[in-house]
């Protein structure tokens, strides 16, 4: 990993210590690596839904809206990473035939898987609007953002949907801590 990523990975483990509840501490991930990775346009997490069987939906990002707030498991990039388990690194999008569109500003992308244990509780999605621009730094920073990131869940994921496939952590079993219900 090179210093920059190095530096921003101290700055997630600075937040990951906060005492923010967990869905702050993820949107101020998100933040950070918008505002210093200049052609990370796009910076998410979508996690599993455990109400509905193989299906993500949109949690905390930055970035432009989306019309993908729930995926199935299989379908576009975040999908198949989610099938899976596996990280995808997609150079030019216009290459893919399984890519669900977020905007004509894509150009490339980024999943990366959340593991617990060996439980796929989510991942890191990562959209930029240059072609290539992903190296083995970037695969690597990732990596650890998720590593890092794994700790906020336990294996049980209970998750409300709200409206417009918004979702709250009011039921999240967050390791340490008791649901609220």
């Amino acid at each position: 990993m090179n210093k920059m990523f190095e530096a921003l990975f101290k700055q997630v483990q600075k937040i990951m210590k906060t005492g923010k509840k967990p869905e702050d501490k993820l949107q101020d991930i998100c933040k950070l690596m918008r505002e210093r990775v200049d052609y990370y346009d796009w910076v998410g997490f979508y996690l599993v839904n455990p109400k509905k069987e193989r299906e993500l939906i949109l949690g905390p990002f930055v970035g432009d809206p989306t019309e993908h707030v729930c995926i199935q498991f299989g379908v576009g990039i975040c999908g198949q990473s989610a099938e899976t388990k596996k990280t995808f690194v997609v150079q030019d999008v216009n290459k893919v035939t399984n890519y669900l569109s977020c905007s004509p500003s894509v150009k490339s992308e980024i999943v990366v898987p959340i593991m617990k244990g060996k439980d796929f509780v989510g991942e890191l999605d990562i959209d930029s609007h240059v072609v290539s621009p992903f190296k083995k730094d970037d695969e690597e920073f990732l990596n650890a953002v998720c590593k890092e990131v794994s700790t906020l869940f336990s294996v049980t994921l209970p998750i409300d949907v709200a409206k417009k496939g918004e979702w709250t952590w009011t039921d999240w079993e967050v390791e340490g801590e008791k649901p609220n219900k």
